[in-house]
Order: C-alpha cells, then sequence, then structure tokens
C-alpha cells in the first residue's frame, strides 16, 4: 500500500466487543468477553439459558451498560447509552417475541418512527417506496403493503421486522430465536432471506437453542457458559457434541435417557375425534407407562388435538374415553378426572408471569393448603418448595415473581404444576420449545421418569407434540403424524426415521 494515497483498508470486523464485563449485584453475568462479526457473516451465539447471551446482546442494544470492555463498529469506537442510539447506528435487533404494531400495515411497521414528513405530514408515497425497497432486498416483494400486521402469518410478520430494520440502514442484525414460532417450510424461507443478507455484506448474529440449524445457516460461533467465553470457531468441522460439550462443560453421554417401560391398561381411547376445523379425525390409544408422540407440519392441527382433548376447543364429533369418565370435558373436569396439559404457547396462556412461584405452581391445586378453603402462604411455599428442589429450577425462592427467571426454568414450573396436581395423563405440547440444552435434558429425565414409574412411583402416560424429530424417536415409544388434520396410525419409534416422518408429515405418496 502506497501510504501516500491516503487510502485505509476496510476493518477486518463489522462488530467488535472485547473484554465486555457486567454484574447484577453479586451475580456476574459477563466476564472478559470477546465477540466479533465480519461483514457478511453469519456468527452463531449459543449457551444455556442464563448464560449471558442476552445480557451481551443488551450491551450491544444500549439497554446495559457494561462495567468493563469496548465495542467498536466498523472500527469505530461504539457507545450506545439506550437502544435508540444503537438502532440509529444500524444495530437492529430481532427479538424472539416481534415488537410490531399490529394494528398498523405492513408499510407503516416497516416506517414506523422514521416516517418521512414534510410540512407536518407523512409522505405516503415515500413511506411505500421505501418499504417496497426493503421488501425488495429481502426478495418478498410479495407481501402487500396495505395489510394488517395482526393478519400475517408468523414467517411474514418476521419478514416485516427485518425489512424494518433494513430501512433504517441496517449494519449489524441480530436474530434472537428467530424459527421458535416457524415451521420447517418458513425457517427454510428465513435461511434464504440470511442468505440475501450475507450477499448485501450484512453482519447477522443469530442467537438459537436448535443446535443443528446453527450448523445450517451459521459460518462462525461462539459460546458463551457462565458469562465467559466457552468456546469459539468456525462451524465447519464442529459437531453438535462438540457445541454440546461446550455449553454444558461435559458431553451429555445420555442426552435423552430411557428407562426400562412396560406398557400398561388404556388410559386415554379417542375414536373419531374432530374439532370444528382441526383435528379433522383422530384416532389412538395411550396406555399407563408409555409416550405416545405426534409428528407433524405447523398447521396440521397437532395443538388442535390436545386442544380438544383437553377441553380447551369445541368437539364436533367423537369419542372421548379418560380412564372411566367418557365425553368431551372442560378443563376444570379434567383436571379433576386427572388429566393436564402444557401449553405451547408458555408466555400467552401457560403461565402467569405476573404472580410468584408459589402460585403459578399450586393455583390447580390448593387443597390442604389451609381450613375453610383458605390459603396459608407457609402451606403453599413448602409444597412449591418441595417441586422447585425436585427439578433444580434456578431461583431466589418459591415468593419471586416468574417474570424474572429464565425460559428453561419457566418451563420448569409449568411442568411442576402438572406434578402438584398428580396427574396420571400428561398431554406435553413442545415441551422444550426456546429452553437450553440442559434444560431440555432434565425434561428428557422427568419424561422417562413419569412414564417408566422410577422409583417406586405409579406409572402416568404422555401423549406429547414436538416439532423436533429426534426428540420425538428418542423420547417416545410410539409415534402417529397427522397430516392436514387427520392422525396417522401409531406406529413404533424404532420403526421410523427423521426422513420418514418428515415425507409423511408433508403428506407425500409412497412412504412406509
Amino acid at each position: 500500500m502506497n501510504p501516500g494515497t491516503g487510502f485505509h483498508p476496510p476493518p477486518p470486523f463489522r462488530l467488535e466487543m472485547r473484554g465486555v464485563s457486567k454484574r447484577f449485584g453479586t451475580t456476574t453475568a459477563l466476564e472478559g468477553v470477546d465477540f466479533a462479526v465480519a461483514p457478511g457473516q453469519v456468527h452463531a451465539l449459543v449457551g444455556e439459558n442464563g448464560a449471558g447471551k442476552s445480557t451481551l446482546m443488551k450491551v450491544l442494544s444500549g439497554a446495559v451498560i457494561p462495567e468493563a470492555g469496548a465495542i467498536r463498529l466498523d472500527g469505530d469506537p461504539f457507545r450506545p447509552r439506550h437502544p435508540l442510539d444503537a438502532r440509529r447506528a444500524g444495530v437492529c435487533m430481532v427479538y424472539q417475541e416481534l415488537s410490531l404494531a399490529p394494528h398498523l400495515s405492513v408499510e407503516e411497521n416497516i416506517l414506523l418512527g422514521m416516517e418521512p414528513v414534510r410540512l407536518g405530514l407523512v409522505r405516503r408515497s415515500e413511506v411505500r417506496e421505501k418499504a417496497t425497497a426493503a421488501l425488495a432486498q429481502l426478495g418478498h416483494s410479495d407481501l402487500p403493503l396495505s395489510a394488517s400486521v395482526k393478519y400475517l402469518p408468523p414467517a411474514d410478520r418476521q419478514i416485516v421486522e427485518i425489512a424494518r430494520a433494513l430501512a433504517i440502514g441496517c449494519r449489524v442484525l441480530v436474530l434472537d430465536e428467530p424459527t421458535s414460532s416457524l415451521s420447517h417450510r418458513d425457517a427454510e424461507r428465513l435461511f434464504r432471506v440470511i442468505s440475501r443478507l450475507k450477499e448485501q455484506g450484512c453482519a447477522v448474529v443469530y442467537i438459537s437453542h436448535f443446535l443443528e440449524e446453527v450448523k445450517t445457516v451459521a459460518d462462525t460461533f461462539t459460546v458463551l457458559r457462565d458469562g465467559r467465553v466457552a468456546g469459539h470457531g468456525p462451524v465447519a468441522g464442529t459437531s453438535v457434541d462438540d457445541l454440546v460439550g461446550m455449553m454444558v462443560g461435559e458431553k451429555l453421554e445420555r442426552f435423552i435417557p430411557r428407562s426400562s417401560r412396560t406398557a400398561g391398561e388404556a388410559v386415554l381411547e379417542v375414536r373419531e375425534l374432530a374439532g370444528l376445523t382441526r383435528p379433522v379425525s383422530a384416532s389412538f390409544t395411550l396406555h399407563r407407562g408409555e409416550a405416545l408422540g405426534i409428528a407433524g407440519l405447523v398447521g396440521a392441527g397437532r395443538t388442535e388435538l390436545l386442544r380438544a382433548l383437553f377441553g380447551l376447543d369445541p368437539v364436533r364429533q367423537g369419542r372421548i374415553r379418560l380412564a372411566a369418565f367418557a365425553g368431551p370435558a372442560s378443563p376444570l373436569r379434567r383436571w379433576a378426572q386427572g388429566m393436564g396439559m402444557l401449553s405451547e404457547d408458555r408466555n400467552g396462556e401457560g403461565l402467569a408471569l405476573n404472580l410468584t412461584l408459589a402460585d403459578n405452581l399450586t393455583l390447580s391445586r390448593l387443597e390442604g393448603m389451609g381450613p375453610w378453603g383458605l390459603v396459608r402462604p407457609g402451606k403453599q411455599k413448602a409444597a412449591a418448595s418441595r417441586w422447585i428442589r425436585e427439578l433444580g429450577v434456578r431461583c431466589r425462592g418459591p415468593g419471586q415473581k416468574l417474570a424474572e427467571l429464565s425460559g428453561g426454568n419457566q418451563q420448569k414450573i409449568a411442568l411442576a404444576r402438572l406434578l402438584h396436581h398428580d396427574v396420571d395423563v400428561l398431554l406435553l405440547d413442545e415441551p422444550t420449545r426456546g429452553i437450553d440444552v440442559a434444560s431440555k435434558a432434565m425434561i428428557y429425565r422427568l419424561i422417562d421418569e413419569l412414564v417408566s414409574g422410577t422409583g417406586g412411583k405409579r406409572p402416568r402416560a404422555v401423549l406429547m407434540v414436538s416439532s423436533y424429530l429426534p426428540e420425538l424417536l428418542g423420547v417416545c415409544d410410539r409415534v402417529a403424524v397427522m397430516t392436514r388434520g387427520r392422525l396417522g396410525p401409531a406406529r413404533p419409534a424404532s420403526e421410523w426415521d427423521e426422513h420418514a416422518l418428515m415425507l409423511t408429515a408433508a403428506g407425500a405418496e409412497g412412504t412406509a
């Protein structure tokens, strides 16, 4: 290079974070963390819940001020004081819970807060022009600009959120669990969008608990554990087992345990069950001492099947027999009959985040907590403490607000409520969605203990819906596939593989 030309080569990294540290009271959230992403690169940030991923991204977005460390953006010092600072600099976050205005249109959401104005009036033609350009960058010019966002499917809402980031000149895009509520097809569509962003030189930070997905989409990775970097490097040549080992500090030799199981009497019999729209038809028998898995694509009717069984959705026709009880019933009656349900929508309908752990654990069963229908706080806390201990919930105690816990620990509380209620039949809808590897391992172990009756306890029956096929094949004794609202026959898990499950779920001809 000729120093007299004044030419300076571009920095190797779009984003650099060096020696970032942050404490909250006596808790060390981050300690000396280094993290860097180059232009046109997808860098995966992985780790258990509570490992420090969210805190690191809050530092990047200006929501948290670090106590030590430095950040550079395209080689220049970057010290965001608040999220608006970061956004104006081109650092954009797309969170798992999207932050769109559902009552506004697509174009209004894309330019929200950045509307071109003249003489106090919004220039609608310019709004439409910029929104069209942002969607075209993503290869999604087909999205109707005037459509209300609340009527869009989740995948299209996510595209709108990313287009919003591009409209302000995004240099670093952070995607937090972007596929947690997407179908396999929509996830593939998102991966194509990410490829386009790479081609345009955008630096992408990709946060996900789906490690197979990380292998597909990312170029490099950083693993955080207990607020420190536990490993980093290129994704190529790094196995999922390697990533798991860095995340938990050891190899999970028995990631999905399998104890000896013996199927007993039928506890749930369903014949030709149909809801108002989904399911169209479902028949199966669930036995004590077994886990029956339900596979299928998003929209096939898996969740609606569980909701109909539990009395949350109306039943149009068919027969349900739960032990000695026949016919549809309300959720309250299902609880009394020995059935409990874990919802896939943990925050929306599965938990009361503004209440304490003790309240969430015990509200469905308060008998014995005090005389004359009263609840003694001491007894309630004692009952909650038992399950907190047994499930290894990381918290300050039963009086802590549930909203303050990580996703994995919230899921443990949701499961603990079913155990506190002492149900015989557990309906589990996506029980490990959005939680870390160690929490998944705990839930797999818990399901195995419930079904096998470990420790002299009576075996339970589990009906489980999951979009993660290795999970279904590893946890369940039999698996049935739902296609367009119709449930196929259940077969031993050993007779399936992921390829066959996907073909059947997609309605392909000639599947075994």
